[in-house]
């Protein structure tokens, strides 16, 4: 497999269509508009009768929007990077971080000369001309430090001449692109000229990249690039590595790098498919990242996805709602930014998208107006669908508001949720169905709305523009193939003058136990502290208390929870929400049974996994039986060896085979066997297993 089409780093030069004036632009798009948005009058009164339950909990907080969270990528090869339409179309789309210089032209160019030997550098796309649009936007930059063909040295001189020469304040720098694509694991996309290619060796250059760095400005941010889990080459060994590169890079980097970088591109053989990845892939993915991290003693390390696009029908609606989709979803999960590939990226191979639409093989938000045989794109600029889908993120919320629980009872609506900082709460309704419309039913917890009526923002199906218009709070007609958000104004005296409590750290946990604190609320009295267990879009209540910290019995071992903190006054009412806290239980250190899990290999959709087991009590055991779960649904057994696995319900149940059916006591033995998995998306270990029905120690 190899996760990088060419087209994501190969200069375009566009071959450039007459450009329509202003008044015909706009009169061809209007009556595209509204062609469009008949057929989706027409397609609503056709659709679906059976309504769609979404909820809402204002109390489930999953963090604040950061004001770099809206990225998109930028490259010297473009030609139309800095210009004034670009610049202005990209600052109506509130884009708040650009990243510089362009996917795996970072590991060929040299920032000092603006050249990228074996690749093509547009005029006008140096370094400052970039910061002037940066400027321009109001957004911030994200650098990429050449590791494939420069030195720490010249990272160093670039970090000087950005925040110490021109006053820049450039905060954020990433060393290198995708080195996992530079052949040592079979597939060589991205430059590298380092005679040891292996990912210790990225790692601990990466650590030289970070002094040199910082000795010139303490104050910036370095990334370190890692691979996503659940893709290729995750799981993946190289020369004689028994660690793959995530495993083997972030302990040298734990402590050391600021932060770190994962690309996502799911893909899909249709429309369906990739709309379905969001949900079914990249929570459960950036989730065993954490744990990766966690791991490895780095827990709080931030995350940033520097490039993503659905890499299948891109220039069409389900790209769009794929984006929007894609944005909320990593942000909820803990993600700082997201950057779409690409602003240009230049006409492929034109063919038929969903409902009569054009897909131009264009990874851009922006149309290159280039032409290939099969005929032409839109006028330069014209923005694609996707434009629209990340345009409609600042509908639900900005940088400051905090993101909230939100989930859908079927698979064709996804929802999202803000909270935002003047009270108000917007919901973002996808529906993914390309024919249907879908009703929706929208319940509130933790927020009364002020009425019946919500100001209603729609991107319909090819649209050109963003619609609004006021409508139902608690009932929506969705368009088919549409991203629709809905918002609210809080009811006066229903809400609390408390703070949220500040962020909640773990400050001791053990195999059924934890203790977190946090911060004091402001604002008021507080008359108590709450714990809630977040399950599903429903809180659970653990405990409370008077204090700023509280522990929490009787958990399930080797589990993970997110916890939310709220204060409540007298008055009964809640202040918002805290930030969330991940609570991690282990396994009982005094079990009498002991079992070891390792992943042999794997090969981006499956892998290979050893399971050793030993019996630490004071009796002999004949006729063992290992029963374990998978944490995510994305994992299942399709083959073993030297064990018998069968399925029961979502448990494997691994049994002896006639040769290795006794366990002695204290110790005396281990036995040992294997499985083949298959894996889409995340693939995170077993974290309980137990033998007879006892918990073991797991490692």
């Amino acid at each position: 497999m190899r996760p990088v089409p060419s087209t994501r780093w190969r200069p375009w030069r566009p071959r450039l269509v007459a450009a329509l004036s202003a008044a015909a632009l706009g009169a061809a798009l209007l009556t595209a508009g509204g062609a469009v948005q008949a057929q989706a009058v027409q397609a609503e009164a056709a659709g679906s009768t059976a309504a769609v339950d979404v909820t809402v909990n204002a109390g489930e907080g999953l963090g604040t929007i950061p004001d770099t969270a809206y990225g998109l990528n930028s490259a010297v090869w473009d030609a139309e990077m800095n210009s004034s339409t670009t610049q202005d179309l990209l600052k109506a789309a509130n884009v708040g971080m650009l990243r510089y210089p362009g996917g795996s032209y970072g590991d060929i160019y040299h920032w000092k000369t603006n050249t990228a030997p074996g690749g093509y550098v547009a005029p006008g796309t140096d370094f400052d001309a970039f910061m002037g649009s940066v400027k321009k936007i109001g957004a911030q930059p994200i650098l990429i430090a050449d590791y494939g063909s420069g030195t720490p040295q010249e990272a160093a001189d670039w970090v000087e001449y950005a925040n110490v020469t021109k006053g820049y304040g450039a905060k954020y720098w990433e060393v290198g692109n995708e080195l996992y694509g530079n052949g040592y694991y079979g597939s060589g996309w991205e430059a590298d000229e380092h005679a040891d290619k292996s990912p210790a060796a990225y790692a601990h250059n990466m650590v030289d990249y970070i002094t040199a760095m910082k000795a010139v400005d303490p104050t910036i941010k370095v990334g370190a690039v890692l691979t996503t889990p659940g893709n290729w080459p995750d799981g993946v060994l190289g020369g004689s590595d028994t660690a793959d590169w995530n495993h083997t890079v972030i302990p040298i980097i734990a402590g050391k790098a600021d932060f770190v970088i994962v690309h996502w591109y799911p893909g899909g053989s249709s429309a369906d498919q990739m709309l379905d990845t969001p949900s079914s892939q990249l929570g459960g993915e950036l989730q065993q990242l954490r744990d990766q991290l966690h791991a490895a003693g780095a827990g709080d390390m931030p995350i940033a996805l520097t490039e993503t696009n659905g890499n299948a029908f891109m220039d069409t609606q389900a790209n769009a709602l794929f984006a929007a989709d894609t944005y909320a979803t990593a942000l909820s999960n803990g993600v700082f930014t997201v950057d779409w590939w690409n602003t240009h990226n230049g006409v492929g191979t034109i063919g038929a998208g969903p409902n009569g639409s054009t897909d131009y093989g264009d990874m851009g938000l922006l149309s290159s107006g280039g032409c290939t045989d099969a005929g032409c794109e839109p006028a330069l600029n014209t923005p694609f669908p996707p434009y629209y889908g990340i345009q409609m993120l600042s509908q639900l919320g900005r940088p400051g508001d905090q993101l909230v629980g939100a989930g859908s009872s079927s698979k064709q609506v996804a929802a999202h949720a803000v909270h935002r900082a003047n009270g108000d709460l917007s919901v973002m309704l996808i529906n993914k169905d390309p024919s249907a419309a879908q009703t929706v039913a929208l319940d509130y917890q933790g927020f009364t709305p002020s009425g019946s009526s919500a100001t209603v923002a729609t991107y319909r199906d090819q649209g050109t523009s963003i619609e609004t218009s006021t409508g139902d709070a608690t009932t929506q007609t969705l368009p088919p193939y549409s991203i629709t958000t809905v918002t609210l104004h809080p009811k006066s005296g229903t809400g609390s003058a408390l703070s949220a409590p500040g962020a909640p750290k773990v400050t001791a946990a053990g195999d059924t136990s934890a203790t977190v604190s946090w911060s004091p609320s402001t604002g008021g009295t507080v008359d108590r502290y709450e714990i809630y267990r977040q399950v599903g879009t429903t809180s659970e209540l653990l405990a409370t208390t008077t204090g700023t910290s509280a522990t929490v019995y009787n958990l399930t071992p080797g589990s993970t929870f997110t916890w939310n903190v709220l204060a409540r006054d007298a008055n009964g009412h809640l202040s918002r929400s805290s930030a969330p806290v991940t609570v991690r239980t282990g396994t009982p250190a005094d079990s009498t049974c002991k079992v070891s899990y390792r992943v042999l290999g794997g090969w981006g959709n499956g892998f290979n996994a050893e399971v050793s087991v030993t019996n630490t009590g004071p009796s002999p055991i004949t006729g063992w039986s290992l029963s374990f779960a998978f944490p995510t649904t994305s994992e299942s057994i399709t083959g073993f060896w030297n064990a018998n696995i069968t399925k029961q319900g979502e448990t494997n149940v691994a049994t002896p085979v006639d040769w290795n059916g006794e366990l002695a006591a204290n110790g005396g033995n281990s036995v040992s066997f294997g499985f083949t998995a298959a894996n889409n998306g995340a693939n995170p270990p077993p974290t309980v297993f137990r033998l007879n029905g006892t918990v073991c120690t797991t490692t």
